[in-house]
């Protein structure tokens, strides 16, 4: 939309193409007024909207813009978490760029961004990390919201759960069903009761529901998984077909960890299958040997859920820091 004019006002999208089962990476909001998303198959966004223009995507393009907006970033703090290409925590607790306003930077650095790099971007300017990620979703595109600590309080209590980093659609309707709809209802129960009821998210629920999170801007990500997908052109039939994909991925994977295999070393393995009719299940299994004959075990267990054609196969290393319980060891003997 950026480079090309013509594209700013219809319904754009990013992704595969619909005669190769491709999906949809990210869209425009002209597209997304019609229920266009993210991960939709390509085929279903186009019936929804059959004047949707797809085009494939440009990763060399995006890592640009990615450098150039991190380069800014770095003008006002050097503790910086980058999310992905496109998003990021700054934590500018200790500058003293302007007045040490930490929404005077946040204006700043979106119109710079729009001036230098061309595109518009969102942020959320709040005292912990939690509520920054919802309200830089708040008044998107293009906007900005501000949760002072005095605001923080009112701000939580009508907060939907379903806005809650990790509640996806299997705890939103567990939590729906319990007729707990936002952060107030949430906070009727204990954390004994939330802790008896969703294992040791509980505990992070009863903490996110007050606005409470303590975790720090981090300077560094350690990578803990990686993986290979293939949505395949017509689905497998059947277990046999499926278990024919494995070799080739499985050495795609390896090729993968190999740039990672300085630092990370393989913790176990997994396998996600995607049936014909979108659902999907993952099985994995903890170790360090992580065979041919291991998913092959896997694929079979995952494939017995559904016995169904399968229209996507994915194949994963857990991953873990090298010599990590040396580290432990050494901890321990300090």
């Amino acid at each position: 939309m950026r480079d090309d004019p013509s594209l700013r006002e219809i319904p754009l999208a990013i992704g595969g193409s619909s005669e190769r089962r491709g999906v949809i990476s990210t869209c425009n909001y002209p597209a997304r007024k019609f229920g266009i998303h993210s991960a939709m198959a390509t085929a279903h966004a186009l019936k929804l909207c059959p004047a949707l223009k797809v085009i494939p995507g440009n990763m060399e393009k995006y890592r640009q813009a990615s450098a150039a907006i991190m380069a800014i970033y770095e003008d006002y703090t050097d503790v910086i978490e980058p999310l992905s290409l496109d998003e990021a925590y700054l934590d500018v607790t200790g500058t003293t760029l302007k007045g040490g306003s930490a929404t005077l930077i946040a204006r700043e650095i979106r119109q710079r961004v729009k001036d230098t790099v061309g595109i518009t971007i969102s942020a959320g300017v709040a005292p912990n990390k939690f509520i920054a990620k919802i309200a830089s979703d708040w008044n998107k595109p293009d906007g900005l919201c501000v949760i002072t600590p005095d605001q923080l309080e009112s701000f939580v209590l009508q907060l939907p759960v379903k806005k809650i980093y990790g509640v996806g659609k299997v705890t939103s309707a567990k939590l729906q069903q319990m007729g707990i709809e936002t952060c107030a209802d949430l906070r009727a129960l204990s954390m004994a009761q939330l802790v008896d009821r969703f294992g040791r998210f509980g505990k992070r629920l009863y903490e996110l529901s007050r606005g409470e999170d303590d975790r720090p801007v981090r300077t560094s990500r350690e990578r803990k998984s990686i993986s290979v997908e293939h949505t395949f052109s017509a689905d497998l039939p059947d277990i046999a077909s499926c278990l024919e994909q494995l070799p080739v991925m499985l050495n795609e994977l390896e090729s993968r960890f190999k740039r990672h295999s300085d630092q990370r070393e393989i913790a176990g393995g997994v396998i996600k299958l995607k049936f014909a009719d979108f659902t999907q299940t993952t099985m994995e299994q903890s170790g360090t040997e992580c065979s041919l004959a291991l998913y092959q075990h896997l694929c079979r267990e995952a494939w017995e859920r559904g016995k169904k054609a399968v229209r996507l196969i994915g194949v994963g290393y857990r991953l873990k820091p090298k010599n990590s319980q040396m580290a432990v060891q050494l901890k321990l003997i300090e």
